[in-house]
């Protein structure tokens, strides 16, 4: 098996802020694992939260460049636990490597992702479309230049209320509001009670990630469904949520790639948690492998294509929320 590594950074139609940093360019890797005169791509963006860098991502894999080329015929379970003891400290690299090898299995076997895995695409939950924290005036352009179903705001200012209240009056789309552990148990339950009536589904993440004693006390209390972001990394963190939050965000690049990420959805599902999976602002290359999820999963925020100038490659498609296959095998990932 040949491996190939391609760096990009990827510029951003608006800059893109959240409550702890802002972007206009979000650097990406790109692995493409070739075989039998086939192709599997797989996507990991750098991410200063968790400490990592494109350089840490593309030195990581290359120090174990033997151990991926040498790899033939292993399923992709088996592969993943080939390498995943040589990154455990970087689960972005692992990720971009076992979504690639998932897509070049699935390509082999002549078949799209979801076919291999049986899962029926006749249900599939439509994706939310992020609105980065600005001033209201921004935000309401943002939501103008893009009408859509599902909206997600992102939150954590001193005008949180303000901001919903006012995007309310412009859609009467469903409304989801991610605080990224910006807020405390008090302003957070205050907060559901007014964000219930403005008719928003549910609340993303609004303690700090280690705060499970105030989690406890927000889900015991709050009127509107609390999900785990940064609290739900790996799949241990799965059992950690149940009866602290009402479902989990999974993002493929926190976990190490969709074969992980499937086994914490099972867990998940079996803990009766509701059951998301986010992006990390990437490229069709890693949206596409998400998409392939989706007949597992009760909601998804899979709009980083939506985000970028210009993308870097063709595969799944997004028409107000819902989701289109190409007629390829895999993921349908084409680099441009």
């Amino acid at each position: 098996m040949k491996l190939i590594v391609r760096a990009y950074d990827l510029k951003l139609k608006h800059t893109f802020r959240i409550s702890r940093k802002s972007i206009d360019f979000q650097p990406s890797v790109i692995v493409e694992l070739q075989e039998d005169g086939f192709s599997g791509f797989g996507e990991a963006t750098s991410n200063p939260y968790y400490n990592i860098t494109i350089d840490i991502i593309q030195n990581d894999i290359e120090l174990i460049r033997n151990n991926i080329e040498n790899t033939s015929n292993e399923t992709p379970e088996e592969f993943w636990l080939k390498l995943s003891p040589f990154l455990q400290n970087n689960p972005f690299a692992l990720c971009a490597l076992d979504n690639a090898y998932n897509d070049l299995y699935a390509r082999k076997k002549g078949k799209k992702l979801y076919e291999l895995w049986n899962y029926d695409i006749a249900n599939n939950p439509l994706t939310n479309y992020t609105i980065g924290i600005g001033s209201i005036e921004n935000m309401i352009a943002k939501m103008k230049e893009l009408p859509w179903p599902i909206y997600k705001i992102k939150l954590g200012t001193p005008e949180d209320i303000a901001i919903v209240t006012e995007l309310r009056k412009q859609s009467d789309a469903v409304f989801r509001v991610d605080a990224n552990c910006a807020w405390t148990v008090e302003e957070t339950l205050s907060n559901a009670e007014i964000l219930k009536k403005l008719n928003v589904e549910f609340i993303e993440q609004p303690l700090k990630a280690n705060d499970w004693q105030g989690q406890r006390e927000v889900f015991k209390n709050s009127v509107l469904p609390i999900i785990a972001d940064e609290s739900c990394i790996i799949e241990s963190d799965v059992v950690k949520c149940y009866n602290h939050f009402h479902g989990v965000n999974i993002k493929l690049m926190k976990c190490g790639g969709i074969t992980p990420g499937r086994r914490m959805i099972a867990e998940a599902k079996k803990l009766g948690l509701k059951t998301m999976v986010g992006c990390m602002t990437e490229s069709t290359v890693g949206i596409s492998s998400i998409a392939h999820l989706l007949p597992e999963l009760d909601y998804v925020d899979m709009d980083g294509p939506l985000l970028l100038a210009e993308d870097i490659a063709s595969g799944i498609t997004i028409e107000n929320g819902k989701t289109f296959y190409p007629d390829r095998t895999g993921t349908g990932v084409i680099l441009f």
